[in-house]
């Protein structure tokens, strides 16, 4: 079901919240467990960059996880991601009572996902994608599946498409102190 550039551009124009699965898409899907039982996630720098920029902007951000972790709590504390829902069997649950809460319609989401799980809300948002370790099939069903794995900046990857389709992009490069011609040389849009 992946779109056409054109049609991304399109959808990822309209976003106005992002909402993120954990395991496989803001990590790498594995799960670390030390000696005396804690479990220990790594998160990406770029994907929480990436995470604030559109916070910046104005686009809400949050993590829906059909697990629960402290870890995930901390990150979340440090994005200042006020949205987090951990232990859901039902993401769609958690989706329409987002949407009822706000004045935004279901084309206005994004969502990434990379399980079985994550399946009907990938379908119901009006902006989709994945990544190359997620499942063959969910790969087939979402509107844009990212050049980085999930863990490894493919969250960043999509801010920056967000952010891109919007008209935001060279703002935010020229907060940073970057030429014109440096920014025909970031990657392909």
């Amino acid at each position: 079901m992946r779109q056409t550039a054109d049609r991304i551009i399109e959808k990822a124009g309209k976003v106005k919240l992002l909402l993120l699965d954990v395991d496989g898409i803001l990590t790498d899907g594995r799960i670390l467990i030390n000696d005396i039982g804690q479990e220990i996630k790594s998160f990406h720098v770029q994907d929480g960059q990436g995470i604030r920029w559109l916070q910046k902007a104005g686009i809400e951000v949050g993590i829906l996880s059909g697990r629960s972790s402290p870890a995930v709590t901390a990150r979340a504390g440090e994005l200042r991601i006020s949205l987090l829902f951990q232990w859901i069997n039902d993401k769609m649950i958690i989706f329409h009572e987002l949407l009822e809460k706000s004045s935004l319609s279901g084309y206005q989401v994004a969502y990434g996902g990379d399980d079985f799980i994550d399946l009907k809300l990938l379908k119901a948002v009006g902006f989709s994608f994945s990544v190359p370790n997620a499942h063959p099939l969910i790969q087939e069903e979402v509107d844009y599946l990212t050049g980085n794995t999930g863990g490894y900046g493919a969250v960043r990857e999509v801010c920056e498409l967000i952010l891109k389709a919007q008209g935001r992009w060279d703002s935010l490069l020229e907060r940073y102190g970057l030429q014109r011609d440096r920014r025909d040389r970031f990657p392909a849009e």
